[in-house]
């Protein structure tokens, strides 16, 4: 017999979706959240041999990178992209950014349908490396909804354990 998918509710089967997330910065949500890429980090792998040994390569984990995480939002006025955006690099181009403030910690929190979340993970340090204002305009084109996006270098991610599986899901 398999192990279950979900040690809380053991007669639940299908696994979460992904239409249904939240992600928070400076602890609020943020409104009108479209699309998130994924969190992936990869470890390189370093080669060695010994000396009594020449004929087997062996393997190490070396430095681990973060991929960048890219959100999209609908276009709206809520600010929050473009104000952190501007903590980086502002129009006046005098790099007067804040030190302490341009990055940020957000959590990101996958949803189950009734909308409570169920598994959560932080994002350390993350910083706008790429912010696109508005989208292509187009008039030929009635049904699309504008969008706006940034790009977050950061520093790795880690999954809060005190985020669980709730009893109904």
């Amino acid at each position: 017999m398999p192990a279950p998918l979900f040690n809380v509710n053991a007669e639940r089967y299908d696994p979460y979706r992904t239409f249904k997330f939240q992600v928070l910065i400076d602890g609020k949500p943020v409104a009108g959240l479209r699309k998130m890429t994924a969190l992936k980090k990869s470890t390189e792998a370093v080669s060695w041999r010994t000396a009594g040994d020449p004929t087997h390569e062996r393997k190490l984990p070396g430095g681990t990178k973060y991929e960048p995480i890219t959100l999209e939002q609908g276009l709206t006025h809520d600010p929050v992209f473009e104000e952190w955006a501007n903590l980086v690099n502002n129009i006046q181009g005098d790099m007067g950014m804040s030190l302490k403030k341009f990055r940020k910690n957000i959590v990101i929190n996958v949803m189950n349908l009734q909308g409570t979340p169920v598994i959560s993970y932080k994002i350390f340090r993350a910083w706008v490396s790429e912010y696109q204002a508005l989208p292509d305009f187009d008039a030929g084109t009635m049904n699309q909804v504008g969008i706006q996006t940034i790009k977050l270098e950061h520093e790795g991610w880690e999954r809060d354990g005190s985020v669980s599986e709730p009893s109904e899901s």
